[in-house]
């Protein structure tokens, strides 16, 4: 029972923290550009994040599938910015790579999450 428990809190550390330093990025500093409209995109993705935790009601495997579906709206934000020219010309790959970044890190909680639920399952009763 521990090990799940320390795969589910350790899910949850790198989901929350990656959410904070995303809204910090669209708040103080920009990801696209200088901020403003073109990083609605990334509070986009979050809110996939916080309504799949809802619907998941916090459940391991449904945190495990929402945090998978904020990783790839991370990943489409940052496509979409670069691809409509939201951002600037030489911040092209400033934006992929700090997409990539946080979606890696959405994806680590996923990873998380879900081996919190396999080891939950796998413990005898």
């Amino acid at each position: 029972m521990r090990t799940s428990r320390t795969w589910y809190a350790a899910g949850l550390v790198v989901a929350l923290g990656t959410a904070l330093v995303v809204a910090f990025g669209i708040a103080a500093l920009g990801i696209v550009g200088d901020g403003g409209p073109p990083d609605l995109l990334y509070v986009g993705a979050l809110v996939v994040g916080l309504v799949g935790a809802t619907i998941a009601r916090l459940r391991a495997h449904g945190m495990a599938l929402a945090l998978g579906a904020t990783a790839v709206a991370v990943l489409l934000a940052g496509a979409v910015a670069v691809t409509s020219g939201l951002a600037e010309e030489g911040q092209t790959l400033d934006v992929l790579w700090l997409s990539a970044g946080f979606a890696g890190l959405f994806g680590l909680s996923a990873w998380a999450f879900e081996r919190s639920d396999g080891a939950r399952t796998a413990q005898p009763r």
